[in-house]
């Protein structure tokens, strides 16, 4: 990821997610309404007013727990039968 003049990078975090490996990385940019936010390789993002919660969502979302693994797995499930089902 390439980070503008404003962004501050401020923490890295690697895991897996959907059965893939998954960077998320976590930016400070001041000239944003909401100034904390991460992003990640697949695409998926999202931004807070206050690094509260910026930490704890970026660690879940590359180290989903069983719950999550099991929703994935049933949204992939799910959507492979209406796939199938044309």
């Amino acid at each position: 990821m390439q980070l503008k003049e404003s962004e501050f990078l401020f923490g890295t975090f690697h895991g897996r997610h959907d059965g893939a490996q998954a960077t998320v990385t976590a930016v400070r940019d001041d000239t944003r309404s909401e100034s904390y936010f991460w992003v990640c390789t697949c695409g998926a993002s999202r931004s807070f007013h206050t690094e509260n919660g910026v930490f704890a969502t970026a660690w879940r979302h590359t180290h989903p727990t069983r719950v999550d693994r099991l929703r994935q797995w049933a949204t992939r499930r799910l959507q492979f039968r209406a796939h199938t089902a044309r």
